[in-house]
């Protein structure tokens, strides 16, 4: 039986804390833009496929993605964010990111948003994330980017409280520039695009003022393929996981 790493064990502990409080603010405003352009991305490639959202939460991306996917599962490392997500009536399960308790090429397209900042041992996941993905498909996978008014602004705030007894300073995060992300990759995947989420949004609160946040949304959709996508807050990678066959 693999023994859970220390990571893990902190990790599942601040999110089953932050579980309650996860969805308070999800459905409208900043968190509800952040997840229309993740699913503006993800959407058009889960389309009849095979889909796995690695650290899924209380499961609000993947009951999105399982109304395009033909099959569409969770895995997360909370006990908290499972239940929530299985009373979605979604297919949830509890598990690691760095230990999948899926069997090799079960999917087709594998997504993983806000997760992977919070993973001390990257390569290990990624290579997890690729292991269970079948030879020509697709990883959809979301890095924090230090070239982002948003690494400033977490930097100028400090951390914020999730919950009543913890702050982000509780959990591990790191931040990962696009031109660093081709060298975490395993062999045999390759880089097919980049997209950039959060560019213009100086601050989640600006998005509590209607015509501020209209005029932001607006903005973030142009910017989310446009050279200035180096600069999102959020980089999202398109990855592809090469045929055995190709060298």
């Amino acid at each position: 039986m693999t023994t859970q790493p220390q990571s893990d064990a902190k990790n599942q502990a601040y999110y089953d804390d932050f579980s309650d409080w996860y969805e308070r603010e999800r459905g409208h405003g900043y968190h509800r833009m952040l997840d229309d352009l993740e699913m503006r991305i993800c959407a058009p490639l889960a389309t009849g496929r095979r889909v796995l959202e690695a650290g899924c939460g209380t499961g609000l991306i993947l009951g999105r993605l399982a109304a395009h996917a033909d099959a569409a599962w969770g895995v997360d490392l909370s006990p908290g964010m499972v239940r929530l997500a299985k009373a979605r009536g979604l297919n949830v399960v509890l598990g690691s990111v760095t230990d999948l308790p899926f069997a090799d090429e079960s999917f087709d397209l594998v997504c993983s948003f806000k997760v992977l900042a919070h993973v001390p041992d990257i390569g290990r996941a990624i290579a997890e994330l690729a292991r269970v993905t079948r030879p020509g498909g697709q990883m959809v996978l979301e890095f924090y980017n230090p070239w982002s008014l948003r690494y400033l602004a977490k930097r100028l705030a400090g951390p914020r409280a999730i919950s009543e007894g913890r702050t982000e300073a509780d959990v591990f995060t790191r931040w990962d520039a696009p031109n660093v992300l081709p060298r975490l990759l395993p062999p045999g995947v390759e880089l097919e695009a980049l997209r950039g989420v959060r560019v213009f949004t100086p601050a989640a609160f600006v998005h509590k003022f209607p015509f501020v946040s209209r005029a932001l949304t607006v903005a973030e959709e142009l910017a989310l393929d446009s050279p200035l996508r180096y600069f999102g807050g959020f980089i999202v990678a398109i990855l592809r996981k090469r045929h055995d066959n190709v060298g």
